[in-house]
């Protein structure tokens, strides 16, 4: 059995796609730079400030960090005023329910704290998670494995005794890093022959599967 649980906060646990998207066009439009929203979407998982600065390279625009911060505060002002338009997947609290109370379970996710702290406080789930990081908490964004190896330390769990829930490749690269076992959902944008490429224990169309659970107390 894993002693403790590190779930992914976008396209895992919520369905924050379009929400995301639309933060980082309306974003990108009041600087009169545009993607497409395939672009964006694919680079789900990574962080606002990495995903910014690799439109800005692409858009040939010229940039610096000040501007990749005021465009991180905006898309996540954005992002929090459209909090009613995120649904949980299907099967999300049911999981979080049947975990609770039998293993530690924390949240790690690129995007940042502001927009992950109220959509938590918005959806009732801060109970569920012993330690929320964010895209301020590390140095490094997925796929290197910092963020999860800093969860890991905060449960006081060795990460070979952490199983990490992702949607994303960069996020199931980082949990293999980490030397953590790793349940992939298809509830993102990637099929389940990219994720089967890196290499998750699990793949599972939904977290309503019976096989998570089986997955998580069967080590």
């Amino acid at each position: 059995m894993y002693e403790a649980v590190i779930f992914d906060w976008d396209g895992t646990l919520a369905d924050t796609r379009q929400v995301i998207v639309l933060s980082f066009q309306k974003a990108l439009s009041e600087i009169n730079c545009s993607v497409n929203n395939e672009y964006i979407e694919r680079r789900i998982g990574i962080g606002a400030a990495e995903t910014f600065r690799e439109i800005l390279r692409f858009s040939k625009a010229d940039f610096d960090e000040s501007l990749i911060s005021q465009l991180v505060e905006r898309k996540s002002q954005l992002e929090i005023e459209l909090t009613s338009q995120v649904k949980l997947f299907e099967g999300a609290r049911e999981l979080l329910d049947a975990l609770c109370g039998k293993i530690k379970m924390g949240l790690a996710s690129m995007n940042n704290r502001s927009v992950i702290i109220h959509m938590l406080k918005a959806n009732k789930l801060e109970k569920y998670f012993e330690t929320v990081l964010t895209a301020e908490s590390i140095v490094h964004s997925k796929p290197n494995p910092e963020i999860f190896l800093k969860c890991a330390k905060q449960l006081q769990t060795a990460p070979e005794k952490c199983v990490v829930v992702e949607d994303s490749l960069f996020g199931v690269k980082a949990a293999k890093s980490a030397n953590m076992g790793c349940i992939a959902v298809l509830t993102g944008v990637y099929s389940k022959v990219e994720l089967e490429k890196e290499k998750a224990d699990l793949i599972v169309k939904t977290l309503k599967s019976k096989k998570v659970l089986e997955c998580i107390f069967s080590l």
